[in-house]
């Protein structure tokens, strides 16, 4: 028992569980914090948020409704050509031509 050889001391533990080498041990959780107290003064400048936003919505609702219109619009007068072309092929439906063969009389 006298002669004990002096073992050196275990390399520290990393503190990351990341580059452990034990992946099985869960992370410490964090401690939970109480909920933060009602402060009327927040609901202030929640209020003047929200209401910000709906005018952004607006905003962007009546600049969508534009374009819409606008689009509609070109539409409208990119079909018109095509509406021109189709209108003289409806008169030459409704003329009789004759028939170019004369009928046979006796």
């Amino acid at each position: 028992m006298g002669e004990e050889e002096e073992k050196p001391p275990p390399p520290p533990e990393p503190e990351h569980p990341s580059t452990a080498q034990d992946d099985t041990t869960p992370p410490p959780a964090p401690p939970l914090l109480p909920p933060p107290r009602f402060d009327p003064s927040r609901m202030i400048g929640i209020i003047r948020r929200k209401a910000l936003i709906k005018e952004l919505a607006a905003a962007y609702h009546a600049e969508c409704l534009a374009y819409c219109q606008e689009l509609l619009e070109l539409q409208k007068k990119w079909e018109e050509p095509y509406m021109d072309i189709k209108t003289p092929e409806d008169p030459r439906k409704d003329t009789m031509r004759p028939s170019k063969r004369l009928k046979k009389s006796r």
